[in-house]
């Protein structure tokens, strides 16, 4: 990422607590029937690392590369990396803008959740067609914000996304990327293009309990909370309300939450 956005989630632990549970069996389904050992592999916006070590060892002992703005989790990747014991991984600072690699290096080039996040979603696609071989293959899968819904009926979730929406679009992001990712990559030049999308749902007393109270937290503490506040778009009363609402909305047993996603399949 560059000046031209800002990342809405910011890096603080309730955030990471959600990145961190990704893998590639739960985020990346439309990839993994494309990976086999020997296919190197660039994740761009790789975060922790979880999905991009799942990936490492599916195509062991190919090269694995993992890109992400932020140095901080880079370092925290890597150490995933070694905890568990894969060796055929790296992790570097990059820009999804300018990627440090030569044209043609990769197999497979994968983001997740990250083009919803810059203000020319098009030109890292386009950087990222640039990096894949010739017969290479593209993935990118994003969350489609406005089609995400959640039982029972919530002022204060209602009020959670109605300030979500207005924060990411106040960085420069489009919180409804999913349904542009088929567009955004015909743009970027990909002349063969399989759309699909896929759900995470959230309802076991477990699941609602780690959703719902890292949103909880993350209303109150991460980037978001200070975004919303320094743009105007909540107070801290209401980001109170927000956050209380997520714990409700957890502690409900009749509570569930749906988040769709676009995915796309990339070539040519």
């Amino acid at each position: 990422m560059t000046t031209r956005e800002k990342y809405t989630h910011g890096h603080h632990e309730s955030v990471l607590r959600t990145h961190g549970w990704r893998t590639a069996e739960n985020s990346a389904p439309h990839l993994l029937p494309h990976l086999a050992p020997g296919l190197s592999l660039l994740d761009v916006g790789s975060g922790p690392g979880t999905m991009t070590v799942d990936f490492a060892q599916r195509v062991a002992p190919a090269r694995v590369v993992g890109v992400d703005a932020s140095a901080d989790v880079v370092e925290k990747a890597a150490a995933h990396a070694s905890d568990r014991g894969v060796s055929n991984i790296e992790f570097i600072v990059g820009d999804a803008y300018h990627l440090p690699f030569s044209d043609g290096e990769f197999d497979v080039v994968h983001t997740h959740q990250t083009l919803q996040h810059v203000s020319d979603p098009v030109a890292v696609l386009r950087e990222m067609r640039r990096v894949r071989a010739n017969d290479g293959l593209v993935a990118a899968r994003e969350v489609d914000y406005p089609a995400v819904f959640w039982h029972p009926e919530s002022p204060g979730l209602e009020k959670w996304y109605a300030t979500y929406d207005a924060v990411h679009r106040g960085n420069g992001g489009e919180p409804a990327a999913g349904r542009h990712l088929k567009g955004w990559a015909l743009d970027a030049g990909f002349t063969e293009v399989l759309a699909g999308a896929s759900v995470w749902h959230f309802s076991t007393d477990a699941e609602r309990e780690w959703w719902g109270g890292a949103w909880a937290d993350r209303a109150l503490h991460s980037e978001f909370a200070k975004g919303a506040i320094e743009q105007g778009h909540a107070t801290s009363d209401d980001l109170a309300d927000v956050s209380a609402a997520w714990r409700e909305w957890a502690a409900n047993p009749r509570s569930s939450l749906f988040m769709p996603h676009g995915e796309i399949l990339a070539r040519g």
